[in-house]
């Protein structure tokens, strides 16, 4: 078996479309040779439906991240399909249409609270639940959208997203000495299942093709998938509580 992933156990949270940028992970990983278990939520039938548009077949285990026990059982039922992990994809995020779209100072606790159970402290959960699969030399990769910055229209998600990334911050803290690294990738806006719930999220679609440097393409997600599949690889060995920008380089302009 050859290609950057060759061995490779991985799981992958998220997909839920082709359009999603967890699909395109999925299936890269695959293409690059790894044995790839999908976590889904909610309706196990789609994630299936999906799953066989993959260019292998693909395991999969129902995952509620804010469910203890699905969290207490999760590394024995991913055993029932491999014998470890070398690699987790976090790609899970969830706001109430309260905390986004301009709401920002009348969104209840209750309601962003939810949002950085789902969008947040899920990372560390995630991480967690499935340190007794992993070794040194695993690799945790998380989907981010900028959190260093007051968004229009993102509110909450902002806010949770700037959580995500400290998070992902003190688990490469403290599973270093594991050898476990984690890193997030900072994607620009693509047309995903989550960006349609984002009120004018057509308005990041416009400001991202015209700033970008390398300009911006919302319905490609190969360039996100392609950089999680390489820091899942063993090509970053010392590389652990970075954030990669994917986005054309639009974090590093002005306006």
């Amino acid at each position: 078996m050859s290609g950057l992933l060759a061995g490779k156990r991985l799981l992958v949270t998220g997909v839920i479309t082709e359009a999603s940028i967890a699909f395109s992970v999925a299936r890269i990983a695959q293409e690059q040779g790894a044995m790839v278990v999908l976590a889904g939520y909610g309706r196990l039938s789609l994630v299936e439906r999906i799953a066989r548009r993959l260019p292998k077949p693909a395991a999969i285990v129902e995952l509620d991240v804010t469910n203890p026990a699905h969290l207490r059982s999760l590394a024995r039922r991913i055993g029932e399909h491999v014998a470890g992990l070398d690699g987790v994809v976090h790609s899970i995020g969830y706001a109430p249409p309260a905390c986004l779209g301009g709401g920002f100072l009348d969104a209840s606790w209750e309601d962003v609270a939810t949002a950085l159970h789902v969008s947040t402290y899920s990372l560390k959960s995630l991480t967690t639940a499935c340190l007794p699969l992993m070794g040194p030399g695993a690799s945790v990769v998380g989907l981010d959208f900028d959190g260093s910055r007051a968004w229009p229209v993102y509110d909450w998600m902002g806010v949770a997203k700037g959580g995500l990334e400290a998070t992902s911050r003190y688990l490469a803290r403290y599973l270093g000495h594991r050898g476990i690294r984690v890193n997030l990738v900072a994607a620009g806006p693509l047309r995903t299942t989550a960006a349609k719930s984002i009120p004018g999220f057509v308005e990041f679609e416009k400001s991202w093709t015209r700033r970008a440097p390398l300009g911006w393409n919302v319905t490609d997600h190969d360039a996100a998938g392609r950089a999680c599949a390489a820091l899942l690889s063993d090509w970053f060995p010392a590389t652990t509580g970075e954030i990669v920008h994917v986005d054309g380089g639009f974090h590093a302009v002005g306006g």
